[in-house]
């Protein structure tokens, strides 16, 4: 099925004929839905500490952070804004040239408002000889929209979301990438240092260190530290190949395989090359203005601190088990601390003679482990957090999509739309082991939670493949807890108008 030309293209890319292989079959086969037990719940998997417990959680934190550990924060922002402009975009092309729609008008009506307001007022003054106020007025809306989308003006509907305007400050606009930079000083620094690394696509590369390395100074400036930030790109081996509805290899005009990106579970590939004891994860468009920071840099803190505490328990438990010298009770303490705190269960553990005990108590505290901000279930698309088994029997925790569960299951369906919480993706990660060691990510993935989908090129259908997902599949055999966290804590920008929100004004 394969010829030269394509075994020639596969090894351009860093991926083996067996890998394409396996996709191929994937499509056939498709994935299995999850087996879950219950979704996550206070007392149920997901912990929502008091006060006392927040301000220990804190100190623990800051104690950790003055012992010199390094901590990263890491910032998935290859997306292009395209999306957030759907609407926008639909507008240029339709067959009406004043705003008609909902969305159209509340664009409109409070165009001032946007923090790139100003540097769209210039594009339009240059490319039309008139201001936005100007074009209004003679109902020229679509020059007004024409000038925030196109490449000769702001060109926002290419450019990533991490470096449109999102909001103002007295001292000029700040972007999201930005934004992230402050959060990186507030509860990411150590050392005197930050570290911010950000995920960013090829064509976007050059324009993201230009504008990092214009602002960089002035944050380091503010909040005397000093910034390392890096960038890495998705790899192209992590690349999947694409199917017709027959499942054989979907094809361009010129006869090549069609590759695409495999989703953001190809980044647990970056994520295992950064040297850190400490990973904080997320979104890039998930930012606020000083004015609303304190809430999150609050519960970051909070996290992270029940991240490294738990971290200490299982590292010490390791330490024990190494020396050889135990009795029954300490690996009875263990296994309640396997179960009651990192939430993982074994249904038949008291069948376990001591020797078989220690391997398994050894290969579940042996593991990278994070700590997931869960907040309380609004309706907002996304994953859900759920007590669900995996591929060796026992039952964690872990965050699903929609996609991994069967919606012919009631049962099922109920769980995840009656689910208390959900996943804004608001993660912190321990990468290395009880000797100071890295893990090897990629070894923790469950294949089987990878997902299709169905897409088009040239108006052509294709099935495309999705990696697990970095938050789901991806860190399927991590230690996982879930801790509640405020919903001012969470607040994307998935379309324009969304930063008219007052938490983004």
């Amino acid at each position: 099925m394969l010829s030269q030309q394509d075994l020639k293209q596969i090894a351009e890319k860093g991926i083996t004929e067996q890998q394409i292989n396996v996709q191929l079959e994937e499509f056939k086969t498709g994935f299995p839905f999850l087996k879950l037990e219950a979704a996550a719940a206070i007392g149920k998997g997901i912990v929502a500490p008091d006060p006392q417990e927040k301000e220990k959680m804190i100190e623990a934190w800051n104690e950790y952070k003055a012992a010199g550990n390094k901590i990263v924060k890491f910032v998935p922002a290859s997306g292009a804004a395209s999306r957030m402009f759907k609407n926008m975009f639909a507008f240029l092309t339709a067959d009406y040239d004043v705003p008609t729609t909902d969305f159209e008008k509340t664009y409109f009506d409070n165009i001032e408002k946007f923090a790139f307001y100003n540097a769209l007022n210039e594009k339009c003054v240059e490319n039309c000889g008139a201001d936005i106020k100007a074009l209004i007025a003679k109902g020229d809306y679509k020059a007004v929209v024409a000038n925030m989308l196109n490449a000769d003006g702001l060109n926002y509907g290419q450019l990533p979301k991490g470096l449109l305007l999102f909001h103002n400050y007295p001292e000029g606009p700040r972007t999201p990438m930005e934004e992230h930079l402050v959060e990186g000083a507030l509860y990411a620094a150590s050392n005197g240092e930050a570290n911010v690394h950000f995920t960013v696509s090829h064509e976007h590369m050059a324009l993201f260190e230009k504008k990092v390395e214009e602002k960089k100074d002035g944050y380091a400036q503010k909040y005397g530290i000093k910034y390392n930030i890096s960038f890495s790109e998705q790899k192209p081996s992590t690349d999947t190949v694409a199917a017709n509805p027959d499942n054989t290899p979907f094809r361009t005009e010129d006869g090549k395989l069609l590759f695409r990106p495999g989703g953001h579970g190809a980044l647990i590939e970056n994520l295992n090359e950064i040297d850190a004891d400490v990973i904080f994860i997320k979104n890039i468009d998930n930012v606020v203005p000083d004015r609303l920071k304190q809430e999150t840099v609050d519960y970051k803190q909070v996290i992270a601190g029940v991240l490294v505490t738990l971290q200490k328990k299982a590292f010490d438990y390791l330490k024990v088990l190494d020396t050889g010298n135990y009795d029954h009770e300490q690996l009875e303490e263990m296994i309640r601390f396997v179960q009651r705190d990192l939430c993982c269960r074994k249904s038949d553990i008291k069948l376990l003679e001591d020797a078989e005990l220690v391997i398994y108590l050894r290969n579940k505290l042996n593991r990278p482990m994070r700590v997931c901000g869960v907040v309380k279930n609004v309706g907002e698309p996304g994953g859900g957090p759920f007590l669900t088994y995996n591929q060796d029997g026992t039952v964690s925790l872990q965050i699903l999509e929609s996609s991994q569960i069967d919606k012919s299951n009631a049962e099922y369906q109920k769980m995840f739309t009656e689910g208390t919480h959900f996943n804004p993706v608001d993660l912190v990660c321990a990468v290395k082991d009880y000797k100071g060691q890295p893990f090897d990510l990629p070894k923790y993935v469950d294949k089987t939670t990878g997902f299709i989908s169905s897409k088009s090129k040239n108006g052509k259908e294709l099935k495309a493949l999705e990696l697990p997902g970095l938050w789901n599949g991806a860190m399927s055999d991590w230690n996982t807890i879930f801790v509640e966290v405020p919903l001012g804590t969470f607040n994307p920008v998935k379309t324009v108008n969304d930063l008219l929100r007052e938490q983004h004004q």
